[in-house]
């Protein structure tokens, strides 16, 4: 493959993004809109959680890029009451900061969703191992239970194993019997509508937080799937819904964060949305929507424009390892792209790139020697990116900690 990597001032800026957690401006400046609402608390629009009969603010707060208390503060006197994190954001310290907030806050004033992940097909020690997780993440969080824990991440290949699998159920509904989580669900990234139907089947899980967004080329399929999920008591929260917070593919301009959301809220089947800001102008910008969710003509023209644009959102469709000679998971390498050059957090993306143990990193599209075979429908440069964003693993431990 032809050198296409980033070059050294890009590298310096992955670096100093590290040590920051984000590129974004720290979570701890004032916000610069001109009509700042973080001093305001709303009274948002509430939509049932399914068959769970939690009352949920249309909008909540993802809070996995997040690494300042101050704007989980400012989400939870604006009036924003769900929170979501999960065992293995910030290596646990994303937990370690909710739990310290929220010690001395009324545990009827918010609800908690955390998310564990497991490695499939399961080892033998998995019920073990799995117990000790969603422990350690109570410890953490310094509760005695989570309103919500997910199986997190979630791909399902086409036999839904790690959806139906008896020991993930059993352990599931042992969590829940034994009162570490009120609601037990499944998180995931795969965008695949069979997926919701495969839960059903179950009859075990009561939320699943789902991609969703107006780039989907199969949301007329998604949106059946959830409604079929809500009427058998699902209920769905939603997720990436700004596409990877930029509208080129190139990661260099924001998108419209509030005609994102104000598209995902027309479907009355999700009940609320988490989008991932970590510093007070993308609070603000989510509160501004919360507070006037009617999508607007010239919002549905704009994100109408982008539908055919080519952005850093992949729609893991087709076979992509398999037409890829290395076999590489093409659309986790991409999902690791839009960390670091969307949200602009080489953090998370470097994390993302360390748990698919990837061999040989320097070659790892040594066999197509600058041809990549992986033909992408949504108009990735496929090797382009990878060889963008491997380079993130390179950046120092000592930032990360």
């Amino acid at each position: 493959m032809k050198n296409k990597g980033v070059n050294r001032r890009d590298f310096l800026r992955l670096s100093a993004a590290a040590g920051a957690g984000v590129v974004l401006t720290p979570g701890a400046a004032a916000s610069t809109l001109s009509n700042p609402t973080i001093s305001q608390k709303s009274d948002f629009p509430k939509r049932t959680l399914g068959r769970t009969g939690l009352q949920l603010p249309i909008l909540s707060m993802g809070v996995m890029r997040a690494d300042n208390p101050n704007v989980v503060r400012a989400a939870y006197n604006a009036g924003l009451t769900h929170f979501d994190t999960a065992h293995g954001y910030q290596n646990g310290r994303n937990e370690e900061m909710l739990g310290n907030f929220f010690k001395d806050k009324p545990r009827d004033s918010f609800t908690i969703t955390t998310k564990g992940g497991f490695q499939y097909p399961l080892k033998d020690s998995f019920e073990t191992e799995y117990t000790e997780l969603i422990d350690l993440s109570l410890k953490r969080l310094q509760m005695d239970h989570v309103d919500i824990f997910l199986a997190h991440g979630l791909q399902s290949k086409e036999s839904f194993d790690d959806i139906t699998n008896p020991r993930i159920l059993n352990v599931l509904k042992k969590f829940k019997a034994e009162g570490k989580t009120r609601f037990i669900g499944l998180s995931t990234h795969a965008l695949k509508p069979a997926q919701i139907d495969a839960a059903i089947e179950t009859g075990v899980y009561d939320v699943i937080l789902i991609s969703y967004n107006f780039k989907l080329d199969n949301l007329k399929e998604t949106q059946e799937a959830i409604e079929r999920g809500v009427k058998a008591g699902i209920g769905f929260i939603a997720m990436k819904t700004m596409t990877g917070a930029v509208e080129d593919a190139e990661g260099k301009k924001k998108i419209n964060a509030q005609a994102c959301l104000k598209w995902a809220w027309e479907n009355k089947n999700i009940a609320t949305i988490i989008p991932g800001f970590s510093n007070f102008d993308e609070l603000d910008e989510c509160l501004a929507a919360g507070n006037n969710p009617s999508l607007t003509a010239p919002e549905k023209n704009y994100l109408a424009m982008l539908c055919n644009q080519e952005m850093l959102f992949c729609q893991r469709r087709g076979k992509r390892e398999k037409e890829c000679p290395e076999h590489l998971p093409i659309p986790d390498l991409m999902r690791a792209y839009m960390y670091a050059y969307g949200y602009k957090n080489a953090n998370l993306s470097k994390d993302t790139l360390m748990e698919l143990d990837l061999q040989n990193v320097a070659n790892l599209c040594k066999s197509c020697s600058g041809d990549c075979k992986v033909k992408c429908t949504s108009g990735f440069d496929v090797a382009r990116k990878i060889a963008a964003v491997t380079p993130v693993l390179q950046v120092p431990f000592i930032l990360f900690t």
